[in-house]
């Protein structure tokens, strides 16, 4: 049974989830005390950015770190 997600964890979901930038990306998003971590593969920094800004503004997120890689297709 995997874990309960957090209440971050369940914003920061839905946020990705929603932003049509991001649809049908595959990003992992590590969360603990506020401090964000995404990683994955995007098909243009714009897309990167994208990612950091549709969490920047949520409740609880102090820090972002945005690893994305941009795979130019």
């Amino acid at each position: 049974m995997p874990p309960a997600q957090s209440p971050l964890d369940s914003l920061i979901s839905s946020a990705i989830e929603k932003n049509p930038h991001l649809q049908q990306r595959k990003l992992r998003v590590e969360a603990r005390q506020g401090h964000v971590v995404l990683r994955g593969v995007v098909n243009s920094y714009y897309q990167k950015q994208m990612a950091q800004e549709a969490l920047r503004r949520l409740e609880g997120v102090d820090q972002i770190e945005n690893h994305l890689e941009v795979n130019w297709l």
